[in-house]
């Protein structure tokens, strides 16, 4: 099967840094590629493949395998990712749960770790100990320390990425303008990258090659707070301020309950576990999220086992979920759909069971073309993975914008 072409490169002296990211991007989402396919996918001349390649064996990058006879030529030799030559961490701090990932260079994960995030005096004090958490989880992993290029933050938003903060995000009162970058890089003495949740989740799908055919995609992201991440052409579009995706105020139900903001039946409200938990009991409210957490996951055992008034709720939470995809596919015109998070799981059998029938009806583009609904293929740990995909991404992806040339102070 011929590799799809990737990023093409640039030959060009001064661009070297690009197209090393190129020919890794290139062997690393078709493991076995020899040096002319890389040329033939990427445009780079032969001989600068060959340099390229030669510089990433010599830094432990890549590896090459058994020459394999190709007809008549000379046969060719296959290159693959050192997967063990490189880490990075990722951390998801979720006002319930904080999930820690290790990810190698090819983006498998090799460690986790979950737990109640840690409830502190103040929000730094709170990033401390998850800080403490990813020492003491590295140092179990038992990797090299300078193999580990960092550690990527998915937190809810809003957040200020330039500046590394979150800012009142909601189930996390009092993190107001807090350095989580700062902070962390302090505790844990490694580079950090701090992204929205919903941005990390929709980079470790790119990473994963679930939009590779996709030039228009997007994933909605569903745990404490549901969002939206779009995806065109392998890039995740963040917004102004890198705080694109906030569904939570989207009406999908005009007589639902009243949301914060006042309106009714905003999406936040409609498919939140605190609302299909409050209409599955006697109308109280958990008194923590660890307990929210708990009494969802009952919730779900109850209408799997077919429980009446628990099919109830989960089934017209699973229709507002349809509602809120159709927006986004209405509004984006994707090709693909692909849902995740860690109230997911749970909630797929039931949106799969009504989705079809809506989308054939409701999609505004559905005879012109279809639009793809697709389970995470990154599993429930999507938003930590994300984050680990970031520090990734970041150092070994190829990224247009590096061509950009500053121009040259003028003169007078």
């Amino acid at each position: 099967m011929t590799p799809r072409r990737g990023p093409r490169g640039a030959n060009l002296g001064q661009l070297g840094t690009f197209n090393q990211a190129v020919v890794l991007h290139a062997i690393r989402t078709a493991p076995g590629v020899s040096r002319v396919e890389i040329g033939e996918l990427t445009g780079l001349a032969g001989q600068t493949v060959t340099n390229i390649c030669r510089r990433l064996l010599r830094d432990g990058l890549i590896r090459e395998g058994e020459p394999v006879a190709a007809g008549q030529g000379k046969p060719r030799t296959p290159l693959s990712i050192d997967a063990a030559a490189r880490y990075a961490v990722g951390v998801h701090i979720d006002p319930a749960l904080t999930t820690l990932v290790l990810l190698d260079l090819a983006g498998l994960t090799v460690a986790t770790d979950r737990f109640a995030t840690p409830v502190a005096p103040d929000a730094v004090a709170t990033v401390t100990a998850v800080g403490e958490r990813v020492l003491s989880f590295v140092a179990a992993a038992d990797v090299p320390r300078e193999r580990i290029l960092g550690v990527g933050v998915a937190t809810p938003g809003p957040v200020d990425v330039a500046r590394g903060v979150v800012d009142n995000p909601p189930h996390l009162p009092g993190w107001r303008q807090v350095p989580v970058r700062a902070e962390l890089e302090r505790v844990v003495g490694l580079p950090v990258q701090l992204e929205k949740d919903v941005v990390a989740a929709a980079t470790a799908e790119i990473w994963a090659g679930t939009f590779a055919s996709a030039t228009s995609a997007a994933l909605i992201y569903l745990g404490t707070g549901i969002g939206a991440g779009l995806v065109v052409n392998g890039e995740v579009l963040r917004g102004a301020s890198n705080n694109a995706g906030e569904l939570g105020q989207i009406v999908v139900d005009q007589g639902g309950e009243q949301c914060r903001c006042g309106q009714r039946g905003c999406t936040k409200v409609i498919i939140s576990a605190e609302e299909m938990v409050r209409q599955s009991g006697d109308g109280s409210s958990p008194s923590s999220l660890v307990e929210l957490d708990a009494e969802l996951r009952r919730l779900y055992d109850r209408a799997d086992a077919g429980e009446e008034h628990a099919l109830e709720v989960v089934h017209s939470s699973a229709v507002a979920m349809v509602r809120a995809a159709l927006l986004v596919t209405n509004l984006l015109d994707v090709e693909r759909l692909v849902l995740g998070g860690p109230y997911w799981t749970r909630m797929s059998p039931y949106f799969f069971t009504v989705a079809p029938a809506m989308f054939a009806e409701h999609a505004a583009a559905h005879d012109i073309h279809p639009v793809e609904l697709l389970d995470t293929t990154v599993g429930e740990h999507l938003a930590a993975v994300g984050a680990a995909s970031l520090v990734l991404d970041r150092t070994y992806s190829p990224r247009p914008g590096t061509l950009v040339i500053a121009p040259s102070p003028r003169t007078t």
